[in-house]
């Protein structure tokens, strides 16, 4: 029986229709990739499976007593809590006793009573198996759950609010877009999870490539409003979907042929009209219709570079870099010379201080000890993951003309407006405020942005996040043709395997390793001692929360008094750093700003990287006596 059914539903948002007469169903133990470009409708179908919206027209029936479960794009303002109470309550009325559980377990002042209440209800239900599902999540994920939800990133939430979907354990599960803001270690473990431990049905987005080959069994794709179900893995879609589309083509110019000969004939003298045909006149007002409602496929991205002069030989080289954060080195003894022409990948877990070494390579940190030094003639231009080089009082034409009528590029000008066109942005939605883009638009503005730079040396930390398959695609092969060197962070493996040609690996307590290749080519590479640290945890057990209960656990440290003060000390340190920070980025969103000298923009954003750095210096360290006080 189906999980769901969606019998000849129609949903708008003002215009054609987003999904129209869509039929669809789900069967148990599917894994379905949902792909379409975006704004094609994939988060919209998700809600309306879910429950969350309802549908213009149709039927939508859900099999009774079957649980779905969605991963939303956007973080539900009323989660709060400590990461496991969040994660927990996706269990339901048993997640609420496990975070009670673990709550008091965790309390200052000990109540026993409470304690031995809420275990038994727990053991009641024969939950010490769910917290462990839980527990293990979490540490898969990279997640403390002590930490308190509200306080983390928009990436981390969304992280936590996976783990939530996972142990739900619901019958279908709705996933979008679950690879961004996991690192490779994180996404190879979801990817073997859902493959082989999932038990129930899957329908998923995503633009990692690999992750979809590796997990769908069938793809579902929307196309102007249409939902079409191909059987079979994502190399069979590919090829019939060829053929559908070249097959569609030649319909449609034989179509447009033919009504060209009838508005011909209908444009014929006054003898011709006297005798027409009043059938063939209807049959061509019936064509005018048919071509009218016609919805053409969205055209594809149109990328080219903004080039600029050769930069010297060597581009970066650095002797023997230190660097550490709270402490914690991140870089340690670091020697690496990029050479133009290069395309490196940088590969490291969520944290290990990969933007912190291209910051340290670009100059915009300074390393503790050992000597970076930058090439001649370096032109740099920077895809930002935050997209922070975005201003959002800015619509998208002001963002990329910045004052400029036209822009140059692949030795054109072009206009502005025209220029956009090329990455699908139409003139009303270039004038749009950027704040109604979606992630996918957002990233393709920042990349026409960056794109008229010239430069010589291309700086692309997470440019695939939100992007759909053929502007991957297409990214990558601009890419490779590009003259310049190539910077690359990503979590994407087939795309850092299909753009760079060696890579730079944060293996751990500073280390950084050198590898020939791309992804694929470090794992064959990579020490095994690398491989037995990745996959040990897999195989250790973890124990319940009532055994970890009976471990006492270590007495915080009474702060000495310098320490105490230091601590007092530290909000109004914080606040200070804040302060300063807003103002200097007040500062560069003046457009004045960019009038000074390069020399004073440089040591503007050196300044204000390095009051970043104090600023997670003075939380780490605030963190750290809070803990022991």
């Amino acid at each position: 029986m189906s999980l769901i059914t969606l019998n000849s539903v129609d949903y708008s948002v003002g215009g054609p229709l987003l999904l129209e007469n869509v039929e669809l169903s789900i069967e148990p133990g599917e894994r379905i990739a949902l792909i379409g470009r975006n704004g094609a409708g994939k988060s919209t179908l998700m809600r309306l499976m879910a429950g969350d919206i309802q549908p213009d027209d149709g039927e939508i029936r859900r099999a009774s007593g079957r649980r779905i479960a969605r991963l939303e794009q956007e973080v539900p303002p009323d989660a709060g809590g400590t990461v496991f109470n969040v994660v927990a309550s996706g269990m339901g009325e048993l997640g609420s006793w496990l975070a009670e559980y673990h709550r008091i377990s965790h309390a200052d002042v000990f109540d026993g009573d409470a304690l031995s209440e809420v275990q038994a209800k727990i053991e009641a239900a024969d939950g010490w198996g769910a917290d462990q599902k839980v527990v293990e999540t979490l540490d898969r994920l990279g997640l403390d759950g002590d930490a308190e939800f509200s306080g983390l990133s928009g990436g981390m939430k969304r992280r936590v609010l996976l783990a939530r979907s996972l142990v739900s354990a619901p019958d279908l599960l709705l996933l979008d877009e679950p690879t961004n803001h996991l690192d490779i270690e994180a996404i190879d473990w979801l990817e073997d999870f859902l493959k082989n431990s999932w038990k129930g049905a899957l329908l998923f987005v995503t633009h990692d490539r690999r992750f979809l080959r590796a997990l769908a069994t069938r793809i579902v794709e929307i196309d102007r409003g249409q939902v079409t179900s191909w059987p079979g893995d994502w190399a069979n879609y590919e090829r019939r979907r060829e053929e559908r589309l070249n097959a569609e083509a030649q319909e449609n110019a034989r179509f447009d042929k033919m009504l060209v000969q009838e508005e011909i004939w209908i444009r014929q003298g006054i003898k011709a009209r006297r005798t027409r045909d009043e059938g063939r006149v209807r049959r061509l007002e019936a064509m005018r219709s048919e071509r009218a409602k016609r919805r053409d496929a969205v055209g594809n991205v149109r990328m080219d570079l903004a080039q600029a002069e050769s930069s010297g030989k060597k581009v970066i080289e650095a002797k023997s870099v230190f660097f550490d954060f709270g402490g914690k080195p991140l870089l340690k003894g670091v020697s690496t010379t990029i050479f133009r022409g290069d395309r490196i990948g940088l590969i490291g877990p969520n944290g290990s201080g990969k933007t912190t070494l291209l910051k340290v390579l670009l100059g915009e940190l300074q390393p503790l000890s050992g000597e970076v030094r930058s090439g001649s003639n370096l032109q740099i231009a920077y895809f930002d993951q935050y997209r922070a080089t975005l201003r959002e009082d800015w619509n998208a034409l002001e963002n990329v003309s910045e004052g400029r009528e036209f822009v140059e590029v692949g030795g054109k000008q072009k206009h502005v407006i025209g220029y956009l066109q090329d990455f699908l942005f139409t003139p009303e939605r270039a004038r749009a405020p950027i704040t109604r883009l979606s992630g996918g638009e957002r990233n393709r503005l920042l990349l026409a942005k960056l794109f008229a730079q010239p430069s010589n040396l291309l700086v692309m930390d997470e440019p695939t996040n939100d992007l759909d398959v053929e502007t991957l695609e297409l990214l990558e092969e601009i890419l490779g043709d590009y003259p310049g060197t190539l910077l690359l962070v990503s979590h994407d493996r087939d795309f850092i395997d299909n753009v760079v040609t060696s890579t730079l690996v944060m293996e751990g307590d500073g280390k950084v390793g050198e590898y020939v290749g791309g992804y694929s080519d470090w794992v064959r590479q990579r020490p095994a001692e690398r491989v037995e640290t990745a996959t040990k945890s897999a195989s250790m057990p973890v124990s319940p929360i009532a055994a970890a209960a009976t471990t006492p656990s270590k007495p915080k440290r009474k702060l000495a008094y310098k320490e105490a003060r230091e601590l007092e000390a530290l909000p109004g340190v914080i606040e200070g750093l804040d302060g300063r920070i807003a103002e200097m980025t007040t500062r560069m969103n003046d457009p004045a700003f960019y009038q000074r000298d390069a020399d004073a923009i440089a040591a503007h954003n050196v300044a204000m990287a390095q009051l970043h750095v104090q600023l997670e210096q003075a939380f780490a360290r605030w963190a750290e006596l809070e803990g022991e006080d």
